[in-house]
C-alpha cells in the first residue's frame, strides 16, 4: 500500500527532488500488534533532519495520524515507511521555490527471517568497501543510499547475511542496515556516528535502556581490533531490533548476558 500526500497511488512526478537528488529522508517504523513502535524517536529524527536539510515540515499530526491507521492495518507485525521530500520545485541543485513537501507512506509484512536472526544469532562479514567521512551527512536517514545499495550488493556476492563496514578512516561504523554494540566485561562500546554512519532510532533507545542499568557506555572512534576484542556482541534496527552476533568473519563470541536483559526491557519503558 503506498500514499502520496494522502492520495491513494504508486508513481511519484519526475520532478519529484527525491528522484532528481535524493533530496529528503526516511524512516521505516515497526508495527506490533496495530500500535506504531518508537514513534517519539522516529518523529524527533525526521524532525531533526528536515531541519538539518531546510526542508519545510509537514503537519506532523497529520503525519501521526495517517502513520497509526497504516498501523492499525497490521494484526501481528509489521511496518511504515515515511518517506519526506523537499518537493518539486528549484532549478538544478538550487531549492529556491520548492515550498510544497511530498510525504509519501507505505506499508510492508515483517521479514520472517528476524525472528530466526533474533533467537540464533548471524554471523556477520567485513565489507571491503569502506563508506565515506561526510560530517554533512553524517546521523540522517537521507535519501542518498547508494553507498549502502553498493554495500548490499557485497553482501549478496559474498553470500552473507549481513557485514561490518568501516568508514575511510577505518574506523567501525555499523552494518550494511543497522547499528552495532559491544560489551566487554561492564562497558559496553558503540561508535560514534558524527562523521559516518546512520544514528538508528533503535540505537536511541538502547542507549536508554543502558542508562537504567549498570554498565558504562561508551562511544569513540575504534578499529575492527577493538571490536573482535569483544565478549558480547549484537546489531539493531528498528525492525529487526536486538540480533546477536555469533561471529565476524572467524572471530567467534560466546555470551549475550546484556543482549538478554536487554530483551526483556525492551518495550517496557
Amino acid at each position: 500500500m503506498a500514499f502520496i500526500n494522502s492520495q491513494k497511488q504508486r508513481e511519484l512526478v519526475i520532478t519529484d527532488r527525491a528522484t532528481q537528488y535524493g533530496d529528503g529522508c526516511f524512516s521505516t517504523i515497526g508495527v506490533k500488534q496495530g500500535k506504531l513502535l518508537l514513534w517519539p524517536f522516529h518523529l524527533e529524527r525526521l524532525q531533526q533532519t528536515l531541519r538539518r536539510l531546510a526542508i519545510n515540515e509537514p503537519d506532523w499530526e497529520q503525519v501521526f495520524l495517517q502513520a497509526e491507521q497504516f498501523a492499525a492495518t497490521f494484526t501481528d507485525r509489521g511496518g511504515v515507511k515515511i518517506l519526506i521530500s523537499r518537493g518539486s520545485g528549484g532549478r538544478g541543485y538550487s531549492s529556491t521555490g520548492c515550498d510544497d513537501t511530498t510525504v509519501i507512506f507505505s506499508t510492508f509484512y515483517w521479514p520472517d527471517h528476524y525472528h530466526q536472526w533474533q533467537q540464533q544469532g548471524i554471523v556477520l562479514g567485513i565489507c571491503q568497501q569502506r563508506i565515506g567521512y561526510s560530517p554533512m551527512l553524517a546521523g540522517m536517514k537521507h535519501l542518498n543510499r547508494l553507498e549502502q545499495v553498493l554495500l548490499k550488493q557485497e553482501v549478496e556476492q559474498n553470500q552473507w547475511l549481513d557485514a561490518l563496514v568501516l568508514n575511510t578512516n577505518q574506523h567501525v561504523i555499523e552494518t550494511t542496515a543497522s547499528n552495532i554494540f559491544w560489551r566487554k566485561g561492564t562497558c559496553v562500546f558503540t561508535p560514534d556516528l558524527t562523521g559516518s554512519g546512520v544514528e538508528g532510532v533503535m540505537r536511541r533507545h538502547v542507549m536508554t535502556l543502558l542508562s537504567t542499568l549498570p554498565y558504562t557506555l561508551e562511544f569513540g572512534d575504534y578499529s575492527l581490533a577493538d571490536l573482535l576484542c569483544a565478549d558480547e556482541v549484537f546489531i539493531t534496527n528498528a525492525l529487526m531490533e536486538l540480533v546477536p552476533i555469533k561471529a565476524i568473519d572467524s572471530n567467534y563470541f560466546q555470551e549475550q548476558s546484556l543482549l538478554d536483559v536487554l530483551k526483556k526491557r525492551l518495550y517496557t519503558c
